[in-house]
């Protein structure tokens, strides 16, 4: 038996969710004092709307050790965690941590655990969850499954295009990246993720329509076997952006699969209020 663990930046679709092998370890926010648990209660609505008005930026807060260490338990001989890029949370340290707090107490001999850097977030630890899943179902051992999905991870690509980068920005997550255009002028920087898993700027555009036209023109250039690639695309409250790009993608490029997928909680704070989010 098998269970992949992704902390609650990666959005499942219902299938994962309804296939008994994926389980969900939440990271919390906070707006203007009032707190939030990134869970299946989650009311994307009601917090967006609470981080319009709040006069400071909301924040997250990652998993404790403790909340993975009872993730681990169950009857699952092989548990695989896919977490944040560990250079934008301590969510894969708290599950390193909870892994050697784990094999302290309960020995090494009673299950195999395994903790991933998705150098990601929001739909790329999902693609790397369903990467695990194909190489449980296809037979592969422990120690291979860990090899095929690192080297998919040093594979796999993320782009994003934001209404805004406040919240990026006010958390500190920008720090590498130089001061932007104005506002005033509606440029929209056209974002990714370095191999490190830190964020990065690879294009800007005048408005909205153009950046993800250049988000989807990075992602055709880049992607070569986009045949036999699953490429999701996250969206925050705007489902007619995400099909747009899914179809704009489409008219270029076939994909073994697209999928669309809602942000959760953390997901929703950064892209905020119509962000795009593409891994592939």
């Amino acid at each position: 038996m098998y269970k992949i663990i992704i902390d609650s930046c990666g959005e499942l679709t219902q299938e994962l969710k309804e296939n008994g092998h994926y389980e969900t370890v939440s990271l919390s926010m906070e707006v203007n004092g009032y707190h939030v648990t990134d869970d299946e209660h989650f009311n994307q609505l009601d917090f967006l709307k609470r981080v319009k008005e709040s006069p400071v930026g909301p924040k997250s807060s990652c998993p404790s050790p403790e909340c993975y260490m009872e993730a681990y338990k169950g009857e699952a001989e092989r548990v695989y965690v896919v977490t944040l890029s560990k250079e934008l949370s301590g969510s894969y340290n708290s599950a390193e941590l909870a892994k050697k707090l784990y094999e302290e107490e309960y020995g090494m001999k009673k299950k195999k655990i395994y903790v991933f850097n998705s150098c990601s977030a929001s739909v790329g630890e999902t693609l790397i969850g369903m990467k695990v899943q194909e190489c449980e179902e296809a037979g592969m051992s422990f120690e291979e499954i860990i090899k095929t999905v690192e080297e998919y991870i040093s594979s796999q690509n993320t782009y994003f295009v934001l209404e805004t980068l406040e919240t990026l920005r006010k958390n500190g997550r920008l720090s590498n990246i130089k001061a932007f255009v104005a506002s005033a002028l509606n440029i929209k920087p056209v974002m990714g993720a370095t191999p490190e898993g830190t964020i990065c700027q690879l294009s800007q555009a005048r408005g909205m329509h153009k950046a993800l036209k250049v988000m989807v023109d990075n992602i055709i250039k880049e992607k070569s076997d986009s045949e036999n690639c699953i490429l999701a695309i996250s969206h925050c409250n705007c489902l007619q952006r995400a099909e747009y790009v899914k179809a704009e993608i489409e008219k270029l490029k076939k994909f073994k699969k697209i999928i669309i997928l809602d942000t959760a909680g953390i997901s929703s704070m950064y892209a905020n209020d119509g962000g795009i989010i593409v891994a592939v």
